[in-house]
C-alpha cells in the first residue's frame, strides 16, 4: 500500500481524507493544513494524524495528495516533487501555464507521476460513452450552479468550466484554432458567467457555459458527430445515445425511418450504455495508485492538466 497524505484540509481535502482512508491501494498517514485551529478539530473530530508542518507530511508519504486553495498549489506541488513523491493535484494544476510547465519538467526531472484532480473524467455517464465519441463535429455544454461562497476567489471558467474543457479535449484530437468569450462578473471580483466558443482545427466548434449564480444545478454535455448524438447528464449521470444507420429494405412497423431529398433513407435508434453506480473521486485517487503501481501514464497527466489550464487561461483573456 502507498503512504498517503493530503495537504489541505478544507471541504474537498475532508472528502479525500475519507476515500483514503477507505481505499484499498492507500495507508492514510494524516495530513496538514496551514490553520493550526483546523488541524486540531479535524484531528479530535476524525482522528486523523494532524503533522505539524507541511514538510514533515511529505516526508512521511509516498503520494501527497494537494487540495489546498488554488494559488498556493504551485508552491506545494513543487516541494512534493522535489522530495521524490508522487503527486496527486486537485484541478486546476496551478495559477499559471508557465507553472503548470515547470511541474511537468520537475515531475520528469525528479521521476515521480502526477494526476490533476478532473473528476469528471471518471463521471460514470462520461466513462460509459467516452469510446463512442468519436471525431464529434459540434459540443454544447452546460455546467451551472446554485451560488457558493467557495470557489469565488476565481474567475468561473477556473471554478466550473474547465470540468468541460478537460472533458472536451480528452475527445476532441485537435489543436485550438481560435476561441470567443465572453464573461461578466455578477456578484464576485471574478467573472461568475462565461461563455465561450472554442473552434479546432480540424472544424469542431464547442460553445461551452459556465454560471455559479445560477437557480438551479445543471451538468449537461451534447456531442454531436456523422450519425450519432450523445448527451451525457453529469450531474443526474444519465447519457442518451442517439444513432443512425442505412434503413434495412423491409422495416419493422416501429422502426423510427428518415428519408432525406435525395431518397437515401437512415433508420434511428437508440444505443444507451449501462451507467454503472461509483465514487468518482474515490476511482480517481485508486486510479493514481494503479498507475504509480504500474508506471503508466495516469488517466488525468500533469500535460493533460496543463492543457485544460492553458485553454481556460485562453478564454480569460479573451474577456
Amino acid at each position: 500500500m502507498l503512504k498517503a497524505g493530503v495537504l489541505g484540509a478544507g471541504h474537498l481535502g475532508k472528502i479525500h481524507l475519507r476515500l483514503l482512508q477507505q481505499s484499498e491501494h492507500y495507508e492514510l498517514v494524516g495530513f496538514y493544513d496551514a490553520s493550526a485551529t483546523v488541524r486540531q478539530a479535524i484531528h479530535e473530530e476524525f482522528g486523523y494524524n494532524a503533522f505539524d508542518s507541511e514538510q514533515a507530511l511529505i516526508d512521511a508519504c509516498d503520494m501527497v495528495d494537494v487540495v489546498t486553495p488554488t494559488t498556493f498549489h504551485f508552491a506545494s506541488a513543487e516541494k512534493v516533487i522535489k522530495a521524490g513523491k508522487h503527486l496527486f493535484i486537485e484541478k486546476p494544476i496551478s495559477n499559471t501555464v508557465e507553472e503548470a510547465q515547470q511541474l511537468i519538467a520537475l515531475a520528469q526531472e525528479h521521476g515521480v507521476l502526477g494526476q490533476v484532480g478532473h473528476v469528471e473524467r471518471f463521471n460514470p455517464a462520461f466513462m460509459s460513452v467516452h469510446d463512442k465519441i468519436d471525431q464529434p463535429m459540434f459540443i454544447e455544454a452546460h455546467r451551472l450552479a446554485e451560488f457558493n461562497p467557495r470557489g469565488t476567489d476565481v474567475p468561473v471558467v477556473l471554478d466550473l468550466m474547465i470540468h468541460d474543457i478537460d472533458a472536451i479535449l480528452s475527445v476532441v484530437k485537435s489543436q485550438v484554432k481560435s476561441i470567443n468569450a465572453s464573461g461578466v462578473s455578477v456578484i464576485s471580483d471574478t467573472p461568475d458567467i462565461a461563455n465561450a466558443r472554442i473552434e479546432f482545427e480540424n472544424g469542431c466548434v464547442a460553445n461551452l457555459t459556465a454560471s455559479r449564480i445560477s437557480m438551479k444545478n445543471m451538468r449537461k454535455a451534447r456531442f454531436f458527430q456523422r450519425d450519432a448524438y450523445i448527451s451525457v447528464d453529469f450531474l443526474e449521470k444519465k447519457v442518451e445515445v442517439v444513432k443512425m444507420k442505412d434503413a434495412p429494405d423491409q422495416p419493422d412497423d416501429f422502426a423510427m425511418i428518415l428519408q432525406n431529398a435525395e431518397g437515401v433513407k437512415k433508420q434511428i435508434y437508440f444505443d444507451n450504455p449501462e451507467v454503472a453506480e461509483n465514487n468518482a473521486i474515490l476511482d480517481e485517487l485508486n486510479a493514481f495508485a494503479k498507475a504509480i503501481k504500474n508506471n503508466t501514464t495516469p488517466i488525468v497527466s500533469l500535460e493533460a492538466g496543463t492543457d485544460a489550464l492553458r485553454v481556460a487561461k485562453m478564454i480569460i483573456a479573451d474577456f
